[in-house]
């Protein structure tokens, strides 16, 4: 099949979950026998649309405003206008069989309309990879009231971009559940995030992290991706706080996002001498981070009704590190890393939980060790992005067979 993968965000310049996991569906895809380009925004295009390719992946780099350390009203607007914006830079190389299907992931919401074109001109089905309940996670949050201007114009292009699939893809069972809640009729299933399972291997020329921040001998504890509400960062800087006595052990977050501000003022506020902040990194310098760290940590808002598997989790089972972790009441991701023995995750909130899990991973290599091995079968088991592939191409094959 000929596939378009749409998303907000792309390699090489990006961190962010949802562009690794893309890329890696790309290359799998590719892998299968498909022909598939990646449609995705940049705000430093200087014309309306370059055609490149990364990694022997075809891709459509259309000009948009900045979606990335812009104000929200700013970024709203722009991300209103992606689906416009795209279908002028790229409707001219459209032709009625350019496409056999189309991918696309949310977050963005804004892709229906781009979505809706395609499928028009080309006939083709298309597969929501959906992975950001938005609007609901912000109104959860407090961030906008229920019922409001705001949360009425967002619930609009959710509904569009909802409207434009042959099939939803979830994260889990609870995410289907929440979800079917307020939104009927749609079909939907379990479609895990994936990774790759082959770890990195570090190019001969790579400086140590550790001997660049002079962290050699401790127990690094790492974060890695959207440093955002959603993810609630205070809750690893209140973890940071209690273990910065516990001179083995250092935090490092590395990433971008709306909350970086917060976390940098509470590390000098708090006096934490054990914790390192590095921007986003490309994707090889990421990977070989991975390859050295320690306890890989995560955390999601008390407040979420929805149920995030965190990508950047897959990260972590691909070089077999333990995941420590903090999640919302309800969410099955506590029960699946935990009986597999892949990490340890609490419920947020539980600050001396998680402290006590934190300790356990620093004085104990060797569980440290058993947690990782556990992790990276865990990987093998549910989160592989061969699984991922076979579903959407067997999904989209049914579609287009109706």
């Amino acid at each position: 099949m000929k596939l378009a993968l749409i998303i907000d965000d792309y390699l090489p310049n990006s961190t962010r979950v949802g562009a690794k996991m893309f890329h890696e569906l790309a290359k799998e895809l590719i892998a299968r026998g498909h022909d598939v380009t990646v449609i995705t925004p940049s705000s430093d295009l200087q014309q309306q649309l370059v055609v490149d390719t990364f990694d022997n992946v075809n891709v459509w780099r259309f000009k948009s405003g900045a979606l990335k350390d812009v104000g929200k009203f700013q970024r709203a607007i722009n991300e209103t206008l992606l689906s416009y914006k795209a279908w002028g830079a790229i409707k001219k190389l459209v032709k009625k069989n350019t496409f056999q299907g189309v991918v696309y992931y949310s977050p963005s919401i804004f892709w229906g309309g781009l979505v809706n074109k395609i499928k028009s001109r080309c006939q083709c089905p298309a597969y929501l990879v959906l992975r950001d309940m938005f609007p609901q996670w912000v109104i959860d949050a407090g961030m906008i009231k229920a019922g409001s201007a705001i949360e009425i114009y967002f619930r609009i292009f959710e509904k569009i971009s909802y409207n434009q699939a042959n099939r939803i893809g979830f994260m889990s069972e609870k995410n289907i559940e929440a979800f079917q809640i307020t939104n009927k009729g749609y079909p939907c299933e379990v479609l895990r995030n994936w990774a790759s399972l082959t770890p990195v291997t570090l190019p001969p020329d790579y400086l140590p992290l550790r001997q660049r921040l002079n962290l050699e001998n401790k127990v690094i504890f790492f974060y890695g991706g959207n440093i955002g509400h959603a993810q609630d960062m205070a809750n690893l800087m209140r973890l940071a706080r209690r273990m910065k006595n516990h001179t083995d052990a250092h935090f490092l977050f590395v990433g971008q996002g709306d909350e970086v501000t917060l976390i940098n003022e509470l590390a000098t506020e708090w006096g934490l001498t054990n914790f390192s902040y590095l921007p986003s990194v490309n994707q090889t310098e990421f990977k070989c981070i991975l390859s050295e760290i320690d306890v890989g940590l995560f955390s999601l808002s008390a407040r979420h009704s929805s149920h995030n598997f965190p990508g950047k989790i897959l990260g972590y089972m691909v070089q077999s590190i333990p995941i420590l972790g903090s999640v919302n009441v309800g969410n099955d991701l506590l029960e699946i890393i935990n009986n597999n023995n892949a990490g340890k995750i609490h419920i947020n909130g539980e600050d001396d939980n998680l402290y006590q899990s934190a300790l356990l991973m620093m004085e104990d290599i060797e569980i440290r060790k058993q947690l990782g091995i556990a992790a990276n079968q865990l990987l093998k088991k549910e989160f592989s992005v061969e699984s991922a592939a076979q579903t959407i191409e067997m999904r989209l094959e049914a579609s287009r067979c109706v």
